[in-house]
């Protein structure tokens, strides 16, 4: 049995936790005072009702969440079926739809009149056969990126900045210039594993219930007594096949390996002794802050209720802005209330101070051809020096990935989930 430390408590590390402890001793240190990461329900009281809402991690589905679904049964947790659906309102033009079906596509009823949104339609079903027709032949230029390729492809700006562009901006919470800037076979694999390219048959979407931080306590119960909150590391060295945890106040701590499942330039920060690979490889995955308001304020989604979604974009002309997007929280989680609560990304300055419930900064991976290229030299770092890594950013950024990217750092130990 060997002593693991896990730095961290988002998804990666309390998994990791929960796999490794299956035989071995763990403890887990987290900065905060509290486990969970983007796991992060909050409860809210309004006209007298006590409501359970997520802000941050909320949905996942059943075709490319196989890990994650896999713990969820694990530990006992269920799930309650959800509408993903996508809308776009353009504050310069007012032009707005919702792509859930042919009502909300139009619920701007002069768009029926518009060639060129008709325009828009016919592009959206030309993008997807495309992309669809690249990934079965696997024929992907090298190095190209999105917004090549919709250049190369004669797509219309419109196009651009009315669907692809700020769709893939919600998903990944960067700026419409930085989706340009993503790796195209990247993108690809991405919305074609999502169905994020089919009209029909796409994934169930699901959501906890009674809020995603119902998983944390099962998951959590095999190593409770083990979790140290407000742990204040100063650094990491390693040497004669020990780890050694040094805290700004209490005295160091070693432990046989480490798991290091915090962001990736917080993992670099915390290695006073990173090898060359580790600076290089880690360096080159950075993470963006973005701000996330709850709050109450409809005038941040579309101006018709048919066109509201479960995801709402607005665009406005900053293009290196980053993602202004709005979760309806009503819709994704199957709120019954008078209020429409509403989770909204990097626009504070647009929503009524009176309306807003609470408010956070959560960071997520940039990705870039550089940091898609580090994630592909993972075994030069991870597992070496008594040294793991776990992190979403080793994937596709998103609570599977966590999952998986635990799940990979467990096989070491021979640890791994039920099936």
């Amino acid at each position: 049995m060997k002593h693991i430390a896990i730095i961290g408590s988002g998804i990666s590390g309390l998994t990791a936790a929960y796999l490794l402890s299956k035989k071995n001793h763990v403890t887990v240190f987290e900065k905060n005072d509290s486990v969970g990461g983007h796991t992060a329900t909050v409860d809210i009281e309004k006209n007298g009702q006590t409501l359970a809402i997520d802000t941050g991690f909320i949905v996942f589905n059943d075709k490319t969440y196989p890990n994650f679904l896999a713990l969820l049964s694990e530990i006992g947790i269920g799930k309650q079926a959800t509408e993903m659906s996508f809308s776009v309102h353009n504050c310069q033009t007012g032009m707005e739809y919702n792509g859930h079906n042919l009502n909300t596509l139009f619920a701007q009823r002069r768009n029926l009149f518009r060639p060129k949104f008709w325009g828009l339609v016919k592009e959206i079903l030309r993008f997807n056969k495309q992309c669809k027709a690249i990934f079965d032949s696997q024929n992907y230029q090298d190095g190209l990126t999105l917004g090549q390729f919709l250049t190369e492809n004669n797509f219309s700006n419109f196009f651009a900045e009315h669907y692809i562009l700020p769709m893939g901006a919600a998903i990944w919470s960067s700026s419409l210039s930085q989706m340009e800037d993503f790796e195209f076979r990247f993108f690809v694999q991405f919305f074609h594993n999502h169905g994020l390219l089919n009209i029909a048959d796409r994934p169930q979407w699901y959501v906890i219930p009674k809020g995603s931080r119902s998983y944390l306590k099962p998951l959590c119960q095999p190593f409770e007594n083990n979790i140290k909150l407000n742990a204040d590391i100063s650094g990491i060295t390693r040497s004669d096949n020990k780890v050694h945890l040094h805290f700004n106040q209490d005295p160091s701590e070693s432990f046989d390996d480490v798991v290091i499942a915090c962001h990736s330039d917080e993992a670099l920060a915390l290695l006073n002794d990173a090898t060359e690979d580790e600076a290089a490889i880690l360096s080159a995955m950075p993470y963006s802050e973005n701000s996330v308001i709850l709050h109450t304020d409809k005038t941040l989604l579309p101006k018709r209720e048919k066109a509201w979604a479960s995801w709402n974009y607005q665009l406005s002309q900053d293009r290196s802005k980053a993602a202004s997007v709005t979760y309806n929280m009503n819709i994704l989680q199957g709120i019954e209330s008078e209020n429409t609560f509403c989770v909204t990304l990097n626009q504070k300055e647009d929503i009524d101070p009176n309306l807003i419930l609470r408010e956070f900064t959560y960071h997520h991976p940039i990705f870039s051809s550089e940091s898609i290229q580090a994630q592909q030299q993972r075994d030069k770092i991870c597992g070496i020096n008594q040294t793991h890594f776990a992190g979403a950013y080793w994937h596709s950024g998103f609570h599977e990935d966590g999952v998986r990217s635990a799940v990979e750092v467990a096989k070491r130990f021979g640890c791994s989930l039920e099936q």
